[in-house]
């Protein structure tokens, strides 16, 4: 804070030392404007609180012969809580934005797979090429095993399996 002192009677007999007077004031003030903003806000806008802060303190030292010319928040200690406090809200902030980048992702993926169903929907053919290229990625692996379901139907119209005749009794 820069002050000077504009009727130096008034600095004597109205205040007993007005250098302390005003240094007690500045500080109190400091934590009463500070302490009703977040500190996000303390740091975007600290000319706006050093102007607020020269405005409370020339119109209570005005009574004093004293004139506040400037204000400047130079620096703001925090305590340890403060501060810990403030690492857990961009943590939070950071996995917030992490999850809706995430969200986007799989709403994007949703509408591609989407889609791709309707696609296929439209030409059978396509499915059945996307289910043999699927049987020859997983044959390309020699350790498995895979086993194809096929109606028994199937064999009995080929000839290879007859059917069993039940005999009433």
């Amino acid at each position: 804070m820069y002050f000077r002192v504009v009727d130096p009677a008034k600095s004597v007999i109205q205040v007993a030392r007005f250098l302390e007077a005003t240094s007690q004031l500045a500080q109190t003030t400091l934590r009463a404007i500070l302490g009703k903003h977040a500190l996000d806000e303390l740091l975007a806008e600290r000319e706006k609180l050093n102007l607020a802060i020269q405005q409370v303190l020339d119109t209570q030292t005005d009574a004093w012969g004293i004139k506040v010319s400037t204000v400047e928040i130079k620096q703001v200690d925090l305590n340890e809580s403060m501060v810990r406090a403030i690492a857990r809200q961009a943590e939070a902030e950071r996995e917030r934005r992490a999850k809706v980048i995430h969200a986007e992702g799989e709403l994007q993926a949703s509408r591609t797979l989407l889609e791709a169903a309707q696609m296929l929907a439209q030409q059978p053919q396509a499915m059945q090429l996307r289910y043999l290229q699927t049987l020859g990625n997983i044959a390309s692996d020699k350790s498995s095993t895979i086993v194809f379901p096929v109606p028994i139907e199937l064999f009995t119209a080929l000839g290879t399996l007859k059917p069993t005749e039940s005999k009433a009794t």
